[in-house]
């Protein structure tokens, strides 16, 4: 009965150590295929026109994200756990932009950034989902230079 417990115990943990590697694996994965640049197309489900895009960067090196909001830089870190990601405080640069609609999508972005909370890649573009309803809050397009 003691060898039966302790194979149990052996064959548990050698199960769960299993996943855990595995986990790890796909974040790296996930990690590097996000890497690169990319041109928000849209936010909250509405196309960007007569503004400036904002675009950004993630880098899998250190999980920095960097970008523009159209008009300010923006920069901070991201967490990828499987297909979820989330951002850190982004810090923002404070230059005001005369253009309603730059500053209208520049408070559109930084709102869609803080309430991510899942992401999938298809074809080029990434989308960020809201973490409360799965709703679309951006889509980007990878930079093809990348």
């Amino acid at each position: 009965m003691k060898t039966l417990a302790t194979l149990s115990l052996l064959i548990f943990a050698v199960i769960f150590t299993g996943c855990d590697e595995t986990k790890k694996v796909i974040d790296v994965a996930g990690n590097v295929q996000l890497t690169g640049s990319y041109t928000v197309s849209a936010i909250n489900g509405k196309k960007l026109v007569n503004t400036t895009n904002p675009t950004f960067t993630l880098s899998a090196l250190d999980n920095s994200f960097r970008g523009t909001t159209g008009c300010n830089s923006v920069f901070g870190n991201y967490t990828l756990d499987l297909y979820s990601i989330s951002f850190g405080d982004l810090a923002v640069s404070e230059k005001m932009c005369m253009d309603k609609n730059i500053m209208k999508s520049e408070r559109d972005f930084l709102d869609a950034l803080k309430n991510t909370g899942s992401y999938a890649l298809n074809n080029g573009v990434l989308t960020f989902y809201s973490k409360t309803d799965r709703s679309v809050l951006i889509s980007a397009t990878k930079d093809t230079n990348n």
